[in-house]
């Protein structure tokens, strides 16, 4: 049985492991608190990936006060040698007593080893304290573990009819500079931002982190391009070859042959050049994929590959196409709508959500709202994907 002392510093935990958000990706975020005698001896947290773990840090601020303490930490202590030693073997060697664990590590390289060898040890092992808490902190790495695939975080910046753009594809400003900042801020958390090169063609977008203050982590821009129409002139290229603070470029492509037969011969030696010419840019990487018969990238493919690549905490930030095709596929996994007040008053307008609609409304996507907060003049909704309804 949990005390209202054990959650204080579970929750302790909890804080610290948050401030790594954005550095310590594909890893976890972690905190760690030691306690003597009910107060707070040493504390830690995962500052950046390849550093130190958030446990080691805290056993080094407490020193010897660590012997015979407990350890608050949100997820089970690493039992395997990677870029740093076991956890649990400097928690072993530390003299710690007793540890309290908000979630078991799903990693299959640990996965309930860590607290075994704490237990073998004489080590007392408490779990699912705050365990929701938890979850929800490091959804990203848990779904990445589980499933093989990115988590896929859908942003949309709209009108309250449901519009992206204007019909020629104008979207500056939909929403005003608040949800503006808080759209860099999940830019800065995630791994990558991903669009359709519909997107890059209309908007000739950085797709940068920008306004945010502080320490800023440039997330990968993914661009899904079938057809290879990516121009050589677009801004963020020029970015990367200037050697601007910027992430790297990662094109999604048809397969070579494909696309370039798919065109007339002129229009071929032309993509095959272009083709060259971003294989030689520093910082840009092309992935040729099959193409389905509508001529589409299949989400999962793409999810499972940023996966392989250590990107797993994507920002999807359209086009309407690309927002369905994952939409349907069932791998969105959290929705931001940043609906501005403000009426499209039409019917031609860019929705956020392109392609045929499951005909009853019983067959529609339920969603479960988990936040909503204003941003001057918008509304900001936080929301999962909730299970639909019986189809009639």
């Amino acid at each position: 049985m949990f005390t209202a002392e054990d959650k204080k510093f579970m929750q302790r935990a909890l804080e610290l492991a948050e401030k790594g958000a954005g550095f310590v990706s594909p890893n976890p975020l972690v905190g760690a608190v030691v306690v003597k005698d009910g107060k707070i001896a040493g504390e830690g947290y995962h500052t950046k990936y390849g550093e130190a773990h958030a446990e080691p840090q805290a056993l080094e601020e407490a020193g010897s006060r660590a012997q015979g303490a407990d350890l608050y930490v949100n997820l089970e202590p690493c039992s395997h040698y990677g870029n740093t030693p076991p956890c649990s073997l400097k928690l072993i060697n530390s003299g710690i007593s007793r540890v309290v664990i908000a979630n078991q590590d799903p990693n299959p390289v640990v996965d309930g080893s860590g607290i075994e060898m704490l237990k073998a040890r004489g080590i007392k092992v408490e779990t699912g304290l705050l365990e929701e808490e938890g979850e929800k902190l490091n959804e990203v790495f848990f779904l990445a573990q589980r499933e093989g695939r990115a988590f896929i975080n859908l942003k949309s910046a709209q009108t309250l009819d449901g519009y992206l753009a204007a019909p020629g594809g104008d979207a500056r400003w939909i929403t005003g500079p608040e949800a503006r900042n808080y759209g860099h801020g999940l830019r800065n958390r995630l791994d990558a931002v991903m669009v359709g090169i519909g997107t890059v063609l209309a908007d000739n977008p950085r797709l940068t982190v920008r306004d945010y203050p502080g320490e800023r982590s440039q997330p990968a821009r993914v661009i899904l391009d079938p057809q290879l129409r990516f121009p050589l002139e677009a801004r963020m290229l020029k970015e990367k070859k200037a050697g601007d603070e910027a992430g790297d470029i990662i094109i999604f492509t048809g397969e070579r042959e494909e696309i370039l037969n798919s065109e007339e011969l002129n229009n071929s030696a032309e993509k095959k050049l272009k083709l060259q010419k971003l294989e030689e840019q520093q910082g840009v990487s092309l992935i040729e994929l099959p193409l389905d018969e509508r001529g589409y990238f299949e989400p999962e493919a793409v999810a499972k590959i940023l996966a392989g690549l250590d990107l797993i905490g994507i920002l999807l930030e359209g086009g309407s196409q690309i927002n369905y095709s994952f939409q349907r596929a069932g791998l969105i996994d959290k929705y931001y709508f940043f609906l501005a007040p403000r009426l499209m008053s039409g019917s031609d307008g860019v929705p956020v959500f392109q392609g045929p609609s499951p005909g009853k409304i019983s067959r529609i996507q339920n969603l479960n709202i988990a936040e909503r907060r204003l941003l001057g003049d918008d509304l900001l909704l936080v929301a999962y994907p909730g299970k639909e309804e019986e189809k009639s």
